[in-house]
């Protein structure tokens, strides 16, 4: 089946769950035009389904090859890839000044859904090059600033982030690739790096890597790294290119999923220096990645968005065609379409609702970010990116989550043929399971919750947050609705498991680190439980009020109910993983001998 963009999903959730109509109209979105955001999500769905879904099976099956030094990717990838960027794609909600379209970065998280979903492996190109265009524009020189944002902007060009090396892995610290200052200003690059996505490929004419070095004499660990530009080839004062540049891709690696998307081992200065150019200062390299770690993790959390939904509306296809007996107490011959079997109907209940579900998180993360740059108030400002810093591992670690999770009960609900490679079921499986790896493992993404996040400024995020839900727990409390069945109770219970869970941290990350580290997993997937059930709260209730999505509102309800009573209702069990779980863990050496 090809892929269709949930569009009435997305703004719902955009526009209630994440809050953005609410800042809008507080005017801190200036002037956000609804029937545009409609409008353009609608034409990226459509170019998703029409040229993207359809080389997603192509790209699998016929992957990257590597010969000299040059990748090529899989047939039609280049012309689909060019006419994307020429659409005007990929800059989004990049600076105006630059050549971007400066709408705010929520949307662009919708069209990012939108590539991940029809493609994911196409769609993790853009990733890079967004990443690059922050941190670029944030910390490169007008120089620097002036020669490359334009081509990054437009997608002539295109970025990676080279951090990785072998002996490093997440220990950025203990990188070894060297820098040496000339004369002219410049630097030499040498070194290697691993795991480089799109390191190269024959879509663009240019590609600008952004790669993590050490100067000679520096500090020990990640206070002695410092960030620099490398482009494949040398640009020109007139801004034509010049020669190949000393960075090559020396091997690609064979994966479990995404075989499209090429993971290169990059090679710098095999001969005389690869030519980099300073971002930022010398030794503050790890501050010029932070700044676009918020937005780079939130698209990694839209990644699984994307392949969990994709997986969810093919199973959901399936469970409508593929016929297999009879529903309880129907009499008669034949056989009835398999959806009509309660174990099934709960399986598809599951991954819709999980998807919806970190959806909004994602969404809600975007919005933050949005607002840490652009609300009007300086105290809204700094109040967003609290939220931003405290919903981004959530964003991350649970939507990756839930990605392999649906994946996996996708190919449950096609059973025998979910494990037969033609039905694509499987794909989604492979492709998913990176996604809780790279950008930050999702067990680092619990570590920075509970450790740097939860007790932030004495915990005013969290606070913040949890009365924000309480309020819509409220409001769900109040209406009385039959068709909420227990979502009121059981949400408000769930956020007395969060309190709870949190203070017990925060107590423990002072008096004893390791149990507070040995309870992270477990709090996240609380926090994270109990958030995306209040949020799919606010969308139900809205839904009700809101012409645009009315006829929906009734299903919305129901898919919040199914939430609340068959997911939120773990929050006890997971506040008791957290809080009783520690001794468990750090004593049982002896298990693991």
């Amino acid at each position: 089946m090809t892929y269709r963009a949930p569009l009435i999903d997305m703004l719902l959730s955009l526009h209630h769950g994440a809050g953005l109509l609410a800042a809008a109209e507080a005017g801190h979105y200036n002037d956000y035009d609804a029937d545009m955001t409609a409008a353009v999500i609608e034409e990226a769905g459509r170019f998703a389904a029409d040229r993207l879904a359809p080389l997603n099976r192509v790209g699998d099956q016929t992957g990257v090859t590597l010969a000299d030094g040059h990748v090529t990717t899989p047939p039609g990838w280049a012309d689909a890839y060019r006419t994307w960027a020429e659409a005007g794609w990929n800059g989004i909600s990049s600076p105006e000044s630059f050549g971007g379209q400066g709408l705010p970065l929520a949307v662009h998280a919708i069209c990012n859904e939108i590539w991940s979903a029809a493609n994911i492996s196409f769609g993790l190109c853009p990733l890079l090059t967004s990443g690059a265009i922050e941190a670029l524009a944030a910390h490169g020189s007008e120089a620097l600033r002036t020669r490359y944002l334009p081509h990054l902007v437009a997608g002539t060009w295109t970025g990676t982030m080279q951090l990785t090396e072998p002996q490093a892995g997440s220990d950025v610290g203990a990188l070894r690739t060297r820098a040496e200052k000339q004369p002219d200003g410049s630097y030499r690059l040498f070194g290697s790096k691993i795991f480089i996505t799109y390191g190269d490929h024959d879509m663009t004419e240019n590609i600008v890597h952004l790669v993590l070095a050490r100067l000679p004499g520096a500090p020990a660990g990640t206070r002695g790294i410092t960030l620099f530009l490398v482009p494949k080839f040398l640009v020109n004062e007139d801004g034509s290119l010049g020669a190949r540049n000393d960075i090559v891709a020396s091997g690609i690696e064979h994966k479990l999923g995404m075989h499209a998307s090429p993971t290169c081992t990059m090679s710098l200065g095999d001969h005389g220096g690869a030519v980099g150019y300073l971002i930022g200062e010398e030794n503050k390299g790890m501050a010029c990645m932070f700044t676009m770690m918020n937005q780079a993790r939130l698209n990694v959390g839209i990644e699984g968005v994307g392949i969990a939904d994709r997986a969810f509306q093919q199973a959901l296809a399936y469970a409508q065609e593929r016929k297999q007996g009879r529903a309880v107490g129907k009499g008669g011959e034949g056989s009835d379409p398999i959806i009509v079997h309660p174990d099934v109907k709960r399986n598809l209940l599951l991954m819709r609702s999980m998807t919806a579900a970190a959806r909004t998180i994602c969404y809600a993360t975007a919005v933050a970010i949005d607002l840490s740059h652009g609300a009007v108030d300086e105290k809204v400002r700094a109040a967003a990116h609290a939220r931003a810093a405290l919903l981004t591992p959530l964003a991350k670690a649970f939507s990756t989550d839930i990605a392999n999770e649906v994946a996996a009960l996708g190919v449950q609900v096609h059973g025998g043929m979910g494990f037969i490679e033609e039905t694509g079921a499987a794909q989604y499986v492979r492709d998913a399971r990176i996604l809780t790896i790279y950008e930050g493992t999702n067990g680092i993404q619990s570590i920075d919750l509970v450790m740097r996040k939860l007790g932030a400024d004495k915990g005013a995020a969290l606070r913040d947050l949890l009365d924000e839900l309480s309020g819509i727990v409220a409001k769900v409390e109040a209406s009385n609705d039959p068709a909420f069945g227990a979502t009121g109770a059981v949400l408000r219970e769930a956020l007395g498991a969060v309190t709870r869970a949190s203070e017990w941290l925060l107590e423990k990350i002072v008096s004893a680190p390791n149990d507070a580290l040995a309870g992270a997993t477990p709090y996240l997937r609380l926090l994270s439980t109990a958030t995306g059930g209040c949020l799919l709260a606010r969308e139900a209730l809205a839904a009700r009020d809101d012409d645009a999505f009315r006829d929906q509102a009734a299903g919305h309800v129901l898919l919040t109910r199914f939430f609340a009573e068959n997911l939120a209702v773990q929050a006890q069990a997971l506040e008791r993983s957290v809080t009783g779980g520690a001794d468990s863990i750090n004593n049982a050496d002896a298990a693991l001998t």
